[in-house]
């Protein structure tokens, strides 16, 4: 892995707001963030000012007027989701908020194994049968054209909120289409969750003049702002940057978490032992609650995570939990599996291949994705792994920065009956089988000519090189205002070079970790902690001098706090 310092910012930047703390300005100056008002907006988010105007979206008029005319007419709808978290916590976004205006609302949620991504043909037909009258979509449909197509010939309305990439062919049968990826949109923010689209949807409807003109018992502000605990767990599990408006929309959304009025949140959040002691933070959703809520789409039926965000239902809240936990074991487990063995099928050596691809049979299509993110980040190498049930292959794909995931896909869109996704991740099934090679071949080639001549060592962004005597509480209090931290404002790394080893020891059950002291020249020590670096124990000597990529963190135990730095990655000082 090789180490990218930042570069340090001039004096003449520094002299421009001198107010501003160097130490934080350089980390603004490394994520983007350069001018009063975006400065403003990252250290000071205000719900107020930082959340867009939702009828921005061109078709969001038309959407919420044709929504108000369908709860008048009492006609029936359906909110269409996905089967991970953004699409169980968008499709209940919406839902929620229909149901408090007196529609006749149901949701669907497909089946990932037995019904796909999107809506189907199938569902459609179905959906006609039963005398649906609009479905709206939630983190889906974009895709979709030839299924609302149909929809339109049934004499059903679709409404798409989706917020993923725009394919080569819109549905234009669709009634209204909102999506910031649309190249025709002029909404500021392009990074939204499929929560998030559908957040701004359900803002509109209750910012509308329809909806305050009539006797609602509802407080629009307040309705709107309790949804916000579902929306960043959304962002933070799809993995969308934390900044712009989804920072605001986290920012705010973790406050609301921590107060949140779900009964099946609550309890999951205690069966998991998370805020007993302390606020629950981004990195909880993104570890603990995420994982769980995914895992129900990935091994079952996504409607078990819906229900246990939904339920209300004291008695059965905790069999929900239960089981929802149960299922997320199952996860781990088969995702370890597939992961071995997509591992062995690719070897320990990739020499020059610039895209990697596994297949298995019968492996879990909800796991696919997982296994497929975690061979790209060994081996920093566009990923496919595919699994072939019953003759057809479906597969999903993680990629690196360097190369758009999506545009490969298209390269070879001939080839497959559904694809679709986003630059860092993709899903797709073939039409037949016997195009697999087929279809390597075309993404080996393009990978070819996109990444040919780049050095493909992982690299990491290191913020700023420092000496440890400016490690103290004092920076730390500064740091904590960049969080909430995911992508695109990761917890800040720091550089520390020729370090001396005063003491080490590998620690943990099984040795994995280590735990050492260094200091810098004055006699200073700092204490360091390296997971998952317990081998470096028959590496060291004291004495030694090292150079250390480190977050600043804190170590809690028994009322105590103390500073520690956690390890990113070491070597030996030249």
């Amino acid at each position: 892995m090789k180490w990218k310092v930042a570069e340090q910012i001039s004096e003449k930047f520094k002299n421009k707001f001198p107010e501003i703390d160097p130490v934080i300005l350089q980390l603004l100056t490394n994520r983007g963030i350069k001018t009063q008002e975006q400065i403003d907006e990252f250290l000071y988010p205000d719900y107020s000012q930082d959340i867009h105007d939702p009828y921005i979206f061109l078709d969001m008029k038309k959407a919420v007027e044709r929504v108000f005319g369908a709860i008048e007419k009492k006609e029936k709808i359906i909110v269409h989701g996905d089967y991970d978290a953004d699409g169980v916590c968008s499709a209940l976004v919406m839902v929620s908020t229909l149901s408090a205006l007196g529609a006749d609302v149901q949701v669907y949620i497909p089946h990932r194994e037995l019904e796909g991504y999107g809506l189907n043909m199938q569902t459609v037909e179905e959906l006609g049968k039963n005398g649906v009258n609009l479905i709206i979509t939630t983190d889906c449909g974009i895709s979709n054209h030839a299924e609302i197509k149909r929809a339109a010939k049934l004499g059903i309305d679709v409404i798409i909120t989706d917020h993923h990439a725009e394919p080569p062919e819109l549905p234009e049968a669709a009634f209204a289409i909102i999506d910031p990826h649309l190249a025709r949109e002029k909404y500021p923010f392009h990074q939204l969750s499929g929560a998030g689209v559908a957040f701004k949807m359900v803002q509109a409807i209750l910012r509308n003049p329809q909806f305050t003109a009539n006797d609602r018992q509802i407080d629009p502000e307040a309705f709107e702002k309790w949804l916000l605990d579902l929306v960043a767990i959304a962002t933070i599990t799809d993995i969308m940057p934390l900044l712009g408006e989804n920072r605001t929309i986290v920012k705010y959304g973790l406050l609301v978490l921590n107060k949140t009025q779900r009964l099946g949140l609550k309890k999951l959040i205690e069966s998991l032992s998370l805020n007993k002691n302390k606020d629950l933070d981004a990195r909880n959703v993104a570890f603990q609650i995420g994982p769980r809520l995914n895992a129900a789409g990935r091994i079952d039926h996504a409607n078990q995570a819906y229900e246990l965000l939904k339920t209300d239902d004291v008695d059965e809240v905790q069999n929900l939990v239960d089981a929802l936990n149960k299922t997320n074991e199952g996860r781990q487990s088969l995702s370890e599996r597939v992961t071995a063995e997509a591992k062995a099928q690719i070897g320990e050596e990739i020499g020059e291949e610039k895209v990697l691809f596994a297949l298995g049979e019968g492996w879990p299509v909800g796991i696919v994705g997982l296994v497929a993110g975690k061979i790209a980040d060994k081996f920093f190498r566009p990923t496919f792994v595919m699994t072939e049930k019953e003759g057809v292959i479906m597969g999903s794909g993680r990629s690196i920065p360097e190369f758009d995931i999506m545009e490969g896909l298209r390269e070879a869109k001939e080839l497959f009956s559904h694809y679709g996704g986003h630059a860092g991740a993709c899903g797709f099934t073939l039409k037949n089988k016997k195009d697999l090679k087929k279809f390597e071949k075309i993404l080996k080639k393009f990978a070819e000519k996109k990444l040919d001549g780049m050095d493909l060592t992982q690299t990491l962004e290191v913020d700023a090189e420092v000496d440890l005597k400016k490690i103290n509480w004092e920076l730390f209090e500064l740091l904590e205002k960049f969080a909430p931290f995911g992508r695109a404002n990761e917890r800040p790394k720091y550089l520390g070079r020729g370090l001396s080893v005063e003491t080490f020891e590998s620690v943990g059950t099984n040795g994995n970790h280590l735990r050492i002291n260094l200091s810098q020249g004055n006699g200073l020590r700092k204490k360091f902690i390296g997971f998952c670096f317990g081998d470096w124990c028959q590496k060291l000597k004291v004495g030694d001098k090292i150079d250390v990529v480190f977050e600043v963190d804190v170590n809690e135990w028994n009322g105590n706090r103390e500073l520690q730095m956690k390890i990113i990655d070491l070597k030996m000082s030249e």
